[in-house]
């Protein structure tokens, strides 16, 4: 059966696109019913001195355990050159889990929802690109209420994905 699941993709180094492409690719193969998001252009937050970023969200069905999501993730991250040295700093692929089911978690390790989520319109525009209707668990709030509350926060439409990326 499985979790829905729903992770934010965003890459500023390198080749952009083709990091998140790559990032997918590896994810198809642990998620089932994966749909992708358009990719969004945006300015960098918290750490401004960086390249701007590309951002998609990916919604799948997980079978596996949260924790070995997040083992997946940062495996995947670590295949792609993540390294964490700068917090908030430049990367070649971030990984973030936004939603695993109704799950909600706090502990030192992973929190879910993800705790940014609602201040984001990077990870909330295409968020609800996916899922108009989608509430959080913890405010059974509908999420386009938060979009609607924030303002534009420097995310431009970019482009779908490109058909010449390859195979790897």
């Amino acid at each position: 059966m499985g979790e829905i699941v729903f992770l934010s993709l965003g890459s500023n180094i390198g080749d952009r696109a083709k990091n998140i492409y790559t990032g997918i690719r590896y994810l198809s193969k642990s998620l089932k019913d994966l749909i992708v998001s358009r990719l969004y252009e945006t300015e960098p937050r918290d750490f401004f001195n960086q390249p701007r970023f590309l951002n998609c969200v990916v919604r799948g069905i997980y079978s596996g355990r949260v924790y070995e999501l997040l083992s997946l993730i940062r495996t995947i991250e670590s295949k792609m050159g993540r390294q964490r040295t700068i917090i908030k700093g430049p990367r070649t692929l971030d990984i973030d889990i936004l939603f695993f089911g109704d799950r909600v978690l706090r502990d030192r390790e992973l929190t879910i929802p993800h705790p940014e989520l609602l201040k984001r319109q990077f990870v909330l525009i295409p968020l609800l690109e996916l899922e108009p209707r989608l509430r959080h668990p913890e405010k059974n709030e509908y999420l386009w209420k938060y979009h609607l509350a924030l303002g534009a926060q420097g995310v431009y439409y970019y482009s779908f994905f490109s058909a010449d990326m390859g195979e790897e």
